[in-house]
């Protein structure tokens, strides 16, 4: 086997552990799982994670961090405000269809946090992580396009993971796909009226 940096094979575990979980589910997916959908040998696997709840908190942010990496993407300043948020929007929406196992291992992540004992703090981290992402987009997008909010940065962050998050769930219970332009159309109007030009 060739050698690694560590911090590249911890990225290699946690993709391996996104791949098995989001199949086999939080509960059933062990040490021993991981380091076979790797391909490394078990001792790879703990010299690399010292604790299921670091391999946890390290899927929590990569799952985080796949999602936003496309939506920040997507945001580019475009002609008008409405385009550049209704493009997050899109991507952030083409990402759910496009791996549905990935967001629904986030809500399963969440309530195997929650209910076990010593992860609850994993559960909180994961969504001030996503009040931190999208935070960090809305800030950059009004860099961008020289726009000021009309509600704080917090706030709307914290709308609009909620927002999203409602909305995934949504789709992964009900699964309608032709309801969803008519709500980014709506979300997209909604949002882009939470902001003033200067």
């Amino acid at each position: 086997m060739a050698r690694m940096p560590s911090a590249e094979r911890r990225r290699q575990l946690t993709e391996a552990a996104i791949r098995a979980m989001a199949r086999d589910g939080v509960p059933r997916t062990t040490t021993r799982s991981i380091a076979a959908e790797a391909g490394v040998s078990l001792s790879v696997f703990h010299y690399c994670f010292d604790s299921k709840e670091a391999l946890v908190e390290s899927v929590i942010t990569t799952l985080t961090d796949h999602s936003v990496s496309v939506v920040k993407e997507a945001i580019r300043p475009r002609a008008t405000l409405e385009e550049t948020v209704r493009a997050g929007f899109q991507a952030y929406w083409d990402h759910v269809r496009a791996h549905p196992d990935e967001h629904m291992l986030t809500y399963e992540l969440t309530q195997y946090a929650l209910r076990q004992p010593g992860f609850e703090h994993l559960a909180r981290r994961q969504y001030e992580l996503y009040g931190e992402a999208y935070a960090q987009l809305v800030e950059e997008l009004c860099a961008n396009m020289g726009i000021t909010l009309a509600v704080p940065v917090g706030v709307l962050a914290r709308y609009l993971a909620a927002m999203t998050d409602g909305l995934t769930l949504s789709y992964l219970v009900l699964g309608d796909e032709a309801a969803w332009t008519a709500i980014l159309d709506t979300v997209t109007s909604h949002v882009a009226g939470l902001v003033r030009t200067p």
